[in-house]
């Protein structure tokens, strides 16, 4: 019988610690699983751009791959453009891949704010022509189940930022 509750005892360890170990990028990945689902808002471009600026945007979120990637889909109504995102654990890393409308694909990986609600995805390397310019930098930003915000930065040719703020609200 003792064996019995020594061997339990041990399996129970083992099963808090890998909950309680968790990497910072688990915990990040997570978190924006949690944002599965679809979401609208209004979009803010700095400088501004008038295809875009003040424009209504709806992102919809989707964890695919059993569990193992989560597919970001956003699409501003009369815009051609329908760029997918995809964003998947590799090691204790959580990356991104944009695959742009520039005709690109930039690789982004994650940094955790200590609190946890803020995710910044850091430019590693882009696949394809930079030739229209590619997406460097997004901010994605949990304000509560409901809320939540994303930034995304784009670099034109010559190195020259255009700014997207995204404003969202889940509606479903």
């Amino acid at each position: 019988m003792k064996a019995t509750h020594f061997v339990l005892s041990l399996i129970l360890l083992s099963c808090s610690t890998l909950a309680f170990g968790q990497s910072p990028a688990q915990k990040s990945f997570d978190q924006i699983k949690s944002l599965a689902g679809t979401w609208e808002g209004t979009v803010t471009t700095s400088p501004a751009a008038a295809g875009y600026q003040g424009k209504h945007l709806q992102v919809k979120l989707r964890v695919t791959s059993s569990g193992n990637a989560v597919m970001h889909e956003m699409n501003v109504p009369g815009e051609p453009d329908d760029p997918i995102t995809m964003l998947y654990m590799n090691g204790n890393r959580l990356f991104l891949r944009h695959y742009c409308d520039a005709g690109n694909r930039p690789r982004m990986v994650a940094q955790a704010s200590p609190d946890g609600k803020t995710i910044t995805f850091n430019f590693v390397d882009v696949s394809g022509s930079k030739r229209y310019g590619y997406m460097d930098h997004v901010v994605f930003t949990t304000i509560d189940a409901s809320h939540h915000t994303e930034d995304w930065t784009f670099l034109e040719p010559g190195n020259h930022p255009t700014r997207a703020h995204f404003e969202l609200h889940r509606v479903q």
